[in-house]
């Protein structure tokens, strides 16, 4: 009699049993799958560490600076080079598409008659990733870009190479997109015009960018 009653209770319990299995939750994505994204984008500030070269340097105020307009120097001190860095403030609109506020700061000497010089360029730039690369996880990592920049500048000392201009520049650049996932490292080549001054000039920069 007791091994009937088992049986009956194991009876009445088994559908119950079989329908909380087919009740039971499934997995709605692989549990092994990155929580984070491997590249981040949105809001981000950048350094940009390097050379500028100024292909000429005449003297806006030759009155104020006499001692750049020696004899035989025709108020030229010649090619010009020096340091430069900017501080770079972005948005990533898209992927491969951004915009950001900067301003760069440079110091340059020229011939020893005409002396050194600073410029101080705050200003707009756009640039657009043409060229992307994955890496062996099929993740996007490696940037070819052109950027276009524009600035109002400030000079130092005032009249030298002048007191106030205009530059726009554009360049060429690679980016690397590291596995610290806010982190990324380029290099760009830019060439500058600087209107008033009617003068052109390039730069060489190493970037560091930080991903918020």
């Amino acid at each position: 009699m007791s091994r009937f009653a088992v049986a009956c209770a194991l009876a009445a319990l088994l559908p119950g049993w079989s329908e909380a299995q087919d009740a039971a939750p499934q997995l709605q994505e692989d549990p092994r799958a990155p929580r984070f994204a491997e590249v981040e984008r949105g809001f981000f500030a950048a350094l940009e560490v390097g050379y500028l070269g100024v292909t000429k340097t005449p003297v806006a105020d030759p009155a104020r600076h006499s001692y750049a307009c020696l004899p035989g120097s025709s108020c030229q001190g010649g090619f010009a080079s020096g340091l430069a860095l900017s501080i770079d403030l972005g948005y990533d609109i898209t992927r491969r598409f951004a915009g950001s506020l900067f301003w760069m700061q440079a110091f340059a000497g020229a011939s020893d008659s005409y002396g050194s010089f600073s410029l101080g360029m705050g200003g707009v730039g756009l640039r657009y990733a043409f060229l992307a690369l994955d890496d062996a996880n099929g993740v996007e990592r490696f940037y070819t870009f052109v950027r276009a920049r524009g600035a109002y500048v400030i000079t130092y000392p005032q009249g030298l190479f002048g007191t106030t201009d205009w530059m726009a520049g554009g360049g060429l650049g690679v980016e690397y997109y590291t596995r610290l996932r806010h982190f990324s490292v380029g290099l760009v080549v830019d060439g500058l015009y600087f209107f008033r001054a009617a003068v052109p000039a390039f730069d060489v920069l190493a970037t560091l960018r930080y991903t918020f």
